[in-house]
């Protein structure tokens, strides 16, 4: 059958696999934005015209049709226009792998589906828990950060459980978690998912920037036990997705310990220190916690997903294992690693970090991050000194958050433009910017993840956004003489 990859179709897999990264190379090196600026009215007519129950119209048209619909319209995260979200343009032997990856289809749930795959993963955990210093960890592979912080709260839940002395029924809607107002909103997804009160996250004051005050927290522990509910887990963050600032790790794992509760730190984002010869120290005390979240998919430069979870103790793992006989049979001694993992069937996602670690290094990876870090403080100084722009805090990783200071407008009328001038820059396609809300105002936001990215590239970005808010104070100062 030539629509399957069998040893009969290998020289047509390698003709196709051979023009399809012949086109998705012309379109990067092609990229003069970062995304096409097609209308979504336009973007849905042209999904809508694709007939997907006719009959096949053969793979070469296919593969044509993706890269008119698709490439044409793709969201480039390597260009340096682009400074939305936490996505990064990605290391070159990761996507090699990513080939090995969609050709061999490996499922690293059991052993018997991916023999030395497993074994390879159950390594890179072993090394990445060394980052972090759990010296005698363990962990798996998840699909991202959100499944990686459901994961540990839902160890985190069944540790609680297991402490309390009460039936479970009884238990369960007195545990909560702690984490700031800046934490990922996952962990209140994750309260959600996991079936406890709807008051179960208490946010715990921060020190203006975001970070998680410790005295805060030791009251806010005191003061829930006092009155009868159960500490389940204190989330820590290690890189927020707004400010890029990070909890007093050390200081928090001190509060923890006394008080006996689980510490989770959420490194979705910051993860990148732990290889950063420079900043390491930033995650001080990281290893004291009781689960870790990592997500290679940002600041170590691999394709979307790689993340993990990683536990300091390897029995906690235990409180998610299920047997089926099909998968882990009794007499079984094999490395399964469904008795880890939420998910049963799940990609080999930790090759990609494996050739990119043997490939170019932990160190030349932590520079890079460094390199990003780097050019958003730069890019934070130049804010600085803009007056046409007005900084809001400083970030410890590499977001930049600021507000327009268009002459001639109000505070309220310079914060009523932050939604139009994302929105212009956006349907441009010439620059991606982000917007979000800190202190109840909106702002600005510059996530840096493109170590290629020069201070011109962004101060190139800046100017763009000055322009447009300029613009749009004109029209509306024009409308507002209209309607007087």
């Amino acid at each position: 059958m030539p629509e399957l990859l069998t040893s009969s179709t290998t020289d047509l897999y390698r003709s196709l696999v051979a023009q399809t990264a012949s086109r998705v190379a012309a379109r990067f090196a092609e990229a003069t934005q970062p995304s096409s600026g097609a209308s979504r009215a336009e973007l849905q007519r042209q999904v809508d015209a694709v007939d997907l129950t006719a009959s096949g119209v053969g793979t070469p048209t296919a593969i044509r049709e993706i890269d008119e619909l698709f490439l044409e319209n793709a969201v480039w995260f390597h260009h340096p226009a682009y400074a939305a979200h936490l996505n990064c343009p990605v290391a070159l032997p990761a996507v090699a792998a990513e080939a090995v990856l969609a050709a061999v289809n490996p499922s690293v749930d059991t052993y018997d589906q991916s023999t030395v795959g497993t074994l390879m993963e159950r390594r890179l955990i072993d090394v990445a828990a060394g980052w972090i210093g759990f010296h005698a960890g363990d962990g798996v592979f998840t699909s991202g950060g959100t499944q990686s912080n459901l994961h540990a709260l839902f160890l985190a839940r069944e540790a609680a459980l297991a402490e309390a002395r009460m039936p479970r029924a009884q238990a369960l809607p007195r545990l909560i978690v702690f984490a700031t107002a800046s934490s990922h909103f996952s962990v209140g997804k994750s309260a959600l998912l996991l079936g406890l009160a709807d008051d179960a996250v208490i946010v715990v004051a921060d020190d203006g920037e975001g970070r998680m005050l410790p005295a805060a927290l030791d009251d806010a522990v005191a003061s829930a036990v006092a009155s009868g509910r159960l500490p389940m887990a204190v989330v820590a963050t290690a890189g927020t997705t707004d400010r890029g600032v990070i909890d007093p790790v050390a200081a928090v794992a001190a509060v923890c310990d006394a008080r006996g509760v689980w510490l989770h730190v959420d490194a979705a984002y910051g993860c990148g220190l732990l290889v950063s010869r420079r900043r390491r120290h930033l995650l001080d005390g990281i290893e004291r916690a009781r689960s870790v979240t990592v997500d290679f998919h940002k600041s170590f430069f691999q394709p979307v997903s790689s993340s993990a979870i990683l536990v300091r103790e390897p029995r906690d793992l235990a409180a998610g294992a299920w047997h089926a006989d099909y998968l882990n049979p009794l007499e079984n001694e094999e490395p399964n690693q469904v008795d880890k993992s939420l998910q049963t069937t799940r990609r080999f996602d930790a090759l990609k970090l494996w050739v990119s670690l043997r490939a170019i290094g932990a160190d030349r990876i932590g520079e890079m991050f460094d390199a990003v870090i780097d050019l958003a403080q730069a890019v934070s100084d130049a804010v600085a000194a803009d007056d046409e722009l007005e900084l809001v805090g400083r970030s410890q990783l590499s977001t930049v958050l600021f507000r327009l200071r268009t002459e001639g407008t109000s505070a309220h009328e310079q914060d009523a433009l932050v939604a139009g001038v994302r929105r212009v820059l956006f349907e441009s396609g010439r620059a991606l910017v982000a917007k979000t809300v800190i202190d109840g105002r909106p702002c600005l936001k510059l996530t840096l993840l493109n170590p290629e990215t020069t201070l011109d590239d962004v101060l190139a970005i800046l100017g763009m956004v000055k322009d447009a808010a300029t613009t749009l104070a004109g029209i509306g100062a024009e409308l507002i003489g209209a309607d007087a």
